[in-house]
């Protein structure tokens, strides 16, 4: 729906009688009988006539009032946002291409090593732990990473842990979990904060992990998530139809239509954003505006649409048909119906979610005729002036 302000040609802050006066001279105006030969006068009367429904309701006004002020500080913001998710990616994976970069260098520096190892054997019969050029695996892991592995400082950090461990034991998976995370900082950075732990035992845990030990890989980190919008209509959620939304690198996202969607809410697709190498897929959160046909507007599961009425209708009462999501409805109008009264049909509404149906609620419009009568203008001077004959 346009705003409503705009279709009633009113300010943000007129009052109630000055938008009721604004709805009652437009709808005079635009009303289909005075138009006949006009093919979108139907329309636009049903635009006036939900214009002055969302206006004359304090609360519906307020929330329009609320979200049309939401959606006007998400577009100043939207840019912006994008960018940093687009900057925080480029960050994560400048982050991962090092650590698999200094994971590279180990492997190499390994194999090297292990070779020496292997030459020095066959020739002297030295030890499988010693390596031709006398290095081990954790000081060509120190070498590297500018960490000090002592043998004493690995038997001081032993005895501090035992002690520790007498006054209060560790959890397994709490030390498996704080050892994975050093490893982590330890190849991205070639540092530790680890200062609990001996530097040996990190390094050792790292040798093993890389040349295929039992400690379990942290797993990588997910690509922020990417932001989109998605116009849905009503007749897009009564068929269910899939729904294509357009990202900004290039790429589409789809998600089904259904009829519990709701204006305004944020659907999460999983697997659906952006792929970096390294990473992990992110999702897509798509926020929805929900787009009626001009005769509907929605309540929940309850339909709302107006139905104008003549004078004589509404005092003597008739049988009429209205528009349905269906089709046609047939609808009986009481007599002595008054302008702003509701008619509910049960069962013509969308579907509740619980296996029922909401209804369609029609609100009456009472309309004069076309051209001033005389007899009809002579009675209600009568009735105002106190004089009935």
């Amino acid at each position: 729906m346009r705003d409503p302000y705009k279709v009633l040609g009113v300010k943000k802050d007129a009052g109630a009688d000055e938008i009721k006066s604004a709805w009652r001279n437009l709808a005079k105006t635009a009303h289909p009988d005075h138009n006949l030969g006009d093919p979108t006068a139907t329309e636009r009367f049903a635009e006036i006539g939900h214009a002055y429904e969302t206006l004359k309701d304090p609360k519906k006004r307020s929330r329009y009032d609320q979200i049309a002020r939401m959606a006007e500080a998400k577009g100043q913001s939207q840019e912006q946002t994008i960018m940093q998710q687009r900057q925080a990616a480029r960050e994560a994976a400048e982050r991962a291409k090092a650590a698999r970069a200094n994971a590279d260098k180990i492997m190499e520096e390994l194999a090297q090593a292990n070779a020496r190892k292997a030459a020095a054997s066959a020739a002297a019969g030295r030890s499988a732990q010693q390596t031709a050029a006398g290095e081990s695996p954790e000081d060509m892991v120190e070498r590297i990473f500018g960490v000090k592995a002592g043998r004493a400082q690995q038997e001081q950090a032993t005895a501090e842990t035992g002690a520790q461990q007498a006054e209060k034991p560790q959890d397994a998976n709490s030390a498996a979990t704080e050892e994975a995370s050093a490893e982590e900082e330890l190849l991205a950075t070639g540092t530790s904060s680890a200062g609990s732990r001996s530097a040996f035992g990190i390094l050792s845990s790292l040798v093993r992990r890389i040349t295929g030990g039992s400690v379990p890989e942290k797993p990588p980190e997910k690509t922020p998530e990417v932001a989109a919008e998605a116009t849905v209509t009503l007749d897009d959620m009564l068929k269910s139809r899939w729904i294509t939304v357009p990202l900004s690198d290039g790429r589409e996202a789809r998600f089904q239509a259904t009829t519990d969607i709701s204006n305004g809410q944020v659907l999460h697709l999983k697997g659906q954003g952006l792929k970096l190498q390294g990473m992990l897929r992110g999702d897509v959160a798509i926020t929805i505006h929900l787009s009626t046909d001009g005769r509907f507007t929605l309540d929940g599961s309850d339909v709302r649409t107006i139905l104008p009425v003549t004078i004589e209708n509404a005092v003597l009462g008739c049988e009429t048909m209205v528009d349905g999501l269906n089709g046609p409805v047939k609808l009986t109008v009481p007599a002595w119906s008054g302008s702003d009264q509701t008619v509910r049909i049960p069962g013509e509404g969308l579907p509740d979610g619980n296996g029922g149906k909401g209804d369609l609620i029609v609100e009456l419009r009472l309309m004069l005729w076309e051209k001033p009568d005389d007899k009809v203008t002579d009675l209600m001077r009568s009735m105002r002036e106190g004089l009935f004959l």
